[in-house]
């Protein structure tokens, strides 16, 4: 079952729900909106001649950190990773990330697979942005990007993700920006 707008407002105010910031003017009735942040993961593409999981080979990136007042070109058939300036989490509550509708009518997605924030795991959410436009989209550091809702579990969770999760602690350290072929 999902929060409504009161809901989110009152899990927020007894600290169930962390939203650092909050601001009342971006929840919606059943969701909150979430403001994308400065930085930026791109990958070398003319220095990687493939990527392969498996065998832990992943692409050759540098990190891009852009001011308030700049921009960043997403280009056609581009991804990137990014993050959201916001700062969230709940040990009670399962988040979800959601594209917005008036984003994916010009061709970007906000998320491919990892639409999930686990119990527990509190961050700035990694974004995996991708054009599918045939044109570049510019993205703003601090535009409406995504939207956040929050889901009710059936009981509270025996293992919280800062106990079994891959990526707790600094979200951010923890992607291909450190690792070469």
């Amino acid at each position: 079952m999902f929060l409504a707008d009161v809901d989110i407002k009152k899990a927020v105010q007894s600290g169930d729900i962390r939203i650092d910031d909050f601001d009342e003017a971006r929840l919606g009735s059943v969701s909150y909106d979430v403001l994308l942040g400065n930085k930026f993961v791109a990958t070398h593409s003319h220095t990687t001649q493939a990527i392969d999981p498996a065998r832990n080979i992943f692409p050759d990136t540098h990190e891009v950190d852009i001011n308030d007042n700049k921009f960043f070109v997403l280009h056609p058939g581009v991804t990137v990773l990014g993050t959201l300036r916001d700062f969230v989490g709940s040990r009670k509550y399962l988040i979800q990330i959601s594209g917005k509708s008036s984003l994916a009518r010009i061709g970007l997605v906000v998320h491919n697979t990892a639409g999930l924030v686990n119990p527990g795991h509190f961050l700035n959410i990694t974004l995996e942005l991708c054009n599918f436009n045939s044109v570049p989209i510019v993205l703003r550091p601090g535009m409406e990007i995504a939207q956040l809702t929050f889901s009710m579990l059936s009981s509270p969770v025996s293992r919280g993700y800062e106990k079994t999760g891959r990526f707790h602690g600094n979200n951010w350290d923890n992607f291909a920006t450190k690792r070469k072929n």
